[in-house]
């Protein structure tokens, strides 16, 4: 396979992966207003977080059998991967006890929240993640320009989601009455929310850090593992709010 087809074949899995994920996240919309079946939604969460993990954050290269001294740049990136993955699973801990907080406190209710709202934020998450992946394997195959055009995409998509959860479905969650001092329901949701959000601003600041220098020509086909970090860690934000999104939006009664 030359390198134009392997570029090709692995920009054709990304988007792959992102059809999958928009149809199981239209899957998850229909079930909840038609059926609100709890036990497929749960599924169809898994699942869409499995195709993130395994694909775009690239699970399976923790597995990379180095072979090199311990001096060499494959040996030290092995070593990042491990330590980002082990930081990932320390801060997993963080929105695990999120997650338990809601149940615990609502149980099968859930906030007086806008739906479409909900899954208009959750589609750009999405998107943002697709074009993360698509700069990252441009880099990998030292295409610095669709590195360039992949990474703003995806900081003005993530800088949407902030927008849109924060600036638009803050006030209108306030407007229903859901407040972060009044209740159960309103503390959830803007702790949930408040935590995803304030995790996709230190993604957004570490786009910023990697597209400056990439800019700057820091970065090849063969020593790029600041952009494989960053991408990593957007896509488990987006993996968080696989989560985060059926938990607040569609699980349950109003």
């Amino acid at each position: 396979m030359t390198h134009t087809e392997d570029k090709n074949s692995a920009l054709r899995q990304g988007i792959i992966i992102f059809v999958y994920l928009s149809v199981l996240t239209a899957l998850e919309y229909f079930v909840a207003v038609e059926m609100n079946a709890v036990p497929l939604l749960v599924v169809v969460a898994i699942v869409k977080a499995a195709l993130v993990g395994y694909y775009y954050m690239h699970i399976y290269k923790l597995n990379d059998d180095d072979g090199d001294d311990h001096h060499s740049y494959r040996y030290t990136t092995g070593s990042n991967r491990i330590g980002l993955w082990l930081f990932l699973l320390s801060d997993s801990f963080v929105f695990g006890g999120l997650m338990v907080m809601r149940m615990s406190l609502l149980g099968l209710s859930r906030p007086h929240l806008n739906q479409l709202l909900g899954l208009l934020v959750t589609a750009v998450l999405l998107i943002s993640s697709f074009f993360m992946n698509r700069a990252e394997t441009a880099m990998a195959h030292g295409d610095k320009k669709g590195f360039l055009i992949g990474m703003w995409i995806t900081f003005i998509l993530g800088l949407a989601f902030v927008l849109g959860v924060v600036g638009v479905e803050w006030p209108a969650a306030i407007e229903e009455g859901v407040r972060p001092d009044n209740g159960a329901p309103g503390a959830v949701f803007f702790m949930m929310t408040g935590m995803h959000a304030f995790h996709v601003v230190t993604g957004l600041i570490v786009l910023l850090i990697v597209l400056r220098n990439g800019a700057r020509d820091r970065y090849s086909a063969e020593k790029h593992w600041a952009v494989e970090g960053a991408a990593v860690y957007w896509h488990f934000v987006d993996v968080v709010w696989i989560f985060f999104y059926p938990a607040l939006y569609l699980i349950g009664h109003l």
